[in-house]
């Protein structure tokens, strides 16, 4: 059955909610990248990823960036597997605060613009059809597709480290989870 990696991009230079909205990786997050890369290339030939998705965050971007370029593939951008979207009427500085409750409760209870139960949903819709594909996501994003597999509502069921890998398997029209990535403790929290 077509695996499917889903991986936290690298330690960022910046925390979530600090002046640079979309900061790249510092030189731990750069080296954290290249052992994803070397990780997914000494996988089995049958489970190796073919295919390299990113979300649009630089961070993301370049976590991915050695893995595309060892398999001779481009990035693929893909915003719904992107960072959660917060309320237009929080400033960066309250973004931090409001994922911290947010955390605390279910999908269905977040607060802001939109439905974060369907928006969950909708990155698990975008990943059936991605077999043999590296993706490189977020601690919450991953969070939104461990939480859905499990059948669990809560919005934060695993802490995924920076460049830990989840494993699933699919058939084209479900997901299975292989395998949590490595948790470790976070600053988002």
């Amino acid at each position: 059955m077509p695996r499917l990696y889903l991986i936290r991009h690298g330690k960022p230079a910046a925390v979530w909610g600090e002046a640079d909205e979309d900061p790249g990786l510092d030189a731990a997050g750069q080296a954290q990248a290249r052992a994803a890369r070397d990780h997914l290339l000494a996988l089995p030939e049958a489970h190796r990823p073919r295919r390299v998705v990113s979300s649009p965050l630089r961070r993301c971007r370049e976590t991915a960036l050695p893995t595309a370029e060892a398999l001779g593939v481009e990035v693929e951008i893909d915003p719904r597997v992107g960072e959660i979207p917060t309320p237009a009427t929080l400033s960066a500085a309250e973004r931090p605060a409001w994922l911290r409750q947010a955390f605390q409760g279910l999908w269905r209870e977040i607060q802001g613009e939109l439905d974060y139960d369907a928006w969950r949903r909708e990155i698990v819709a975008s990943l059936h059809a991605r077999g043999d594909t590296a993706v490189f996501s977020h601690y919450v994003a991953i969070n939104a597709v461990v939480s859905h597999l499990a059948a669990d509502d809560r919005v934060l069921v695993f802490r995924p480290d920076h460049a830990s890998i989840t494993t699933l398997e699919t058939d084209g029209a479900g997901l299975t989870l292989v395998e949590r990535g490595r948790e470790a403790s976070t600053g988002v929290l």
